[in-house]
């Protein structure tokens, strides 16, 4: 029996906010910006579950979105309904038919209230789309390509609901969010790999490191591939520190929470140097001291 549309279970989605290595809608913020951050990342949550084939069985989302039967498990197919619903959230502000999901519902007021534009959401469907045809990324600027689509939008958009947005807060953004999407590719190499058939480590890298796919499938990391992992992480720390002035540019909560992003991705790549980048043996992610504490230092700090 196929749920029906009104009985999606979005609180399953929602809830995966709480295992997220960096606080989504932290309780210190006001209210309205609270419910608008939790609008955009369950929209961002749904379209890679989507892409992931991790949605919650029974088929209530795909049939939300107007896909039944076997379409249900096609990933492509459901991510161009979700882009037909996410046409109605902006259809709907002039008018139009309402979208069909809860959570695109829940995303109406809030892009009424802050006037997103549909760019940064279209970013992240096209970054799953692009998941279900590239497996494997030939150099750092392809891979830097898809950061832009799956990890930038995400600070774009904190930045427009909190109205902050500018030139140069949006580049410092797309620093820590890129940071942030390279940490989560060292975190999950094993599972990429052996769930997905997905490496999001450069093949020239790997190649430079004398590493190979069949690496990444062992119970433990190779010298070769934990000394790849220490040179991609601290790739990823050199780019968070281009980012982290973000925090001192803005002040109040809004400050508290860009510091809680910057201090995530600085916790995670603490843990993962922690595990002596074995990243296949032990599960690299940063402990909420850990996190507080590299938070509390970039708020201090404003980097």
């Amino acid at each position: 029996m196929v749920t029906a549309p009104d009985e999606v279970p979005t609180e399953a989605v929602l809830a995966k906010a709480a295992h997220e290595n960096f606080p989504v809608a932290p309780r210190i913020l006001p209210r309205a910006w609270r419910a608008d951050l939790m609008a955009v990342y369950g929209f961002a949550r749904l379209v890679d579950d989507i892409g992931d084939g991790d949605l919650a069985p029974g088929g209530a989302d795909a049939a939300a979105l107007g896909v039944r039967g076997e379409g249900g498990e096609d990933r492509a197919l459901l991510l161009d309904a979700l882009e037909k619903d996410l046409d109605r959230v902006f259809g709907h502000l002039g008018g139009g038919e309402p979208p069909r999901h809860p959570l695109l519902r829940a995303l109406v007021p809030t892009v009424r209230r802050t006037g997103l534009e549909p760019g940064p959401f279209r970013g992240l469907i096209e970054a799953n789309r692009l998941d279900q045809r590239v497996s494997r990324y030939a150099d750092e600027e392809q891979l830097l390509s898809y950061c832009e689509l799956s990890a930038n939008p995400v600070g774009r958009m904190v930045l427009t609901v909190t109205g902050t947005a500018t030139p140069e807060r949006v580049r410092r953004s797309d620093a820590v969010c890129t940071a942030l999407q390279l940490l989560e590719h060292l975190q999950d190499i094993a599972e990429d790999y052996r769930d997905r058939d997905r490496i999001y480590l450069p093949a020239d890298d790997m190649r430079r490191f004398h590493v190979t796919a069949e690496d990444l499938a062992a119970p433990s990391a190779s010298a070769s591939l934990r000394a790849l992992v220490a040179f991609r992480t601290e790739r990823a720390r050199t780019l968070l520190d281009e980012g982290a002035p973000l925090v001192g540019s803005v002040r109040g909560r809004l400050r508290v929470l860009l510091a809680g992003f910057v201090g995530g991705g600085r916790a995670t790549a603490r843990a993962i140097a922690g595990a002596r980048y074995d990243v296949l043996a032990v599960a690299a992610g940063p402990t909420r001291t850990g996190l507080l504490r590299e938070a509390g230092s970039a708020l201090r700090r404003g980097a």
